[in-house]
């Protein structure tokens, strides 16, 4: 066994959502003691770093059940199992926003909540975006405001608690560091 290695041992389906399943994982820990881990499976997530000629970030502001409230995000989805991370991107991006890019760079990826979830999100940079005509309709349940912002302006975002997920954050500092964004 590797070191902190956990084992499974027996798995517990409990539920199967449309966006996540829950599982009950017994383990055998290192030191051959065994524990319960409840999980939360996720097919991943792509979000997508768009900065308009104008040298704003496009953002989104939406309600989020979980938090009942509204946040302001980057643009970001839920990958469909098998599909490629920048094909998801390039959907998100129009649907959400009206944008298009030219083509996606990859920033990072990360995992949201490594203790109890697998997701993990894909970060890219949107290259040479512009305003579609015609852009296909969102998801009929989801109901965004599109926010155009220098940086200044999403730093008090972030100050205010308007902006307060990893995924955007990180997207800012990045923005920051490499000096994309003034």
């Amino acid at each position: 066994m590797k070191k902190f290695e956990e084992k499974t041992t027996e798995t517990e389906v409990i539920f199967e959502g449309k966006i996540v399943n829950l599982q009950v994982d017994t383990v055998e820990l290192p030191n051959g003691k065994h524990s319960k881990r409840e999980l939360i499976k996720h097919p991943g997530a792509v979000a997508i770093v768009a900065i308009t000629e104008e040298n704003k970030i496009v953002l989104v502001e939406q309600f989020r059940k979980p938090l009942e409230k509204s946040i302001i995000e980057i643009p970001a989805g839920k990958l469909e199992y098998g599909e490629d991370p920048v094909d998801t991107g390039l959907r998100e991006l129009q649907e959400e926003t009206g944008y298009e890019a030219e083509r996606l760079i990859p920033i990072t990826s990360f995992y949201t909540s490594p203790g109890f979830a697998d997701e993990l999100i894909h970060i890219y940079l949107a290259e040479n975006i512009t305003k579609m005509e015609n852009p296909p309709p969102g998801d009929e349940d989801e109901f965004v405001e599109i926010i155009e912002v220098g940086l200044a302006e999403a730093k008090a975002f972030v100050e205010e608690q308007r902006i307060c997920d990893a995924k955007t954050n990180y997207a800012i500092l990045y923005l920051e560091m490499m000096g994309i964004l003034k």
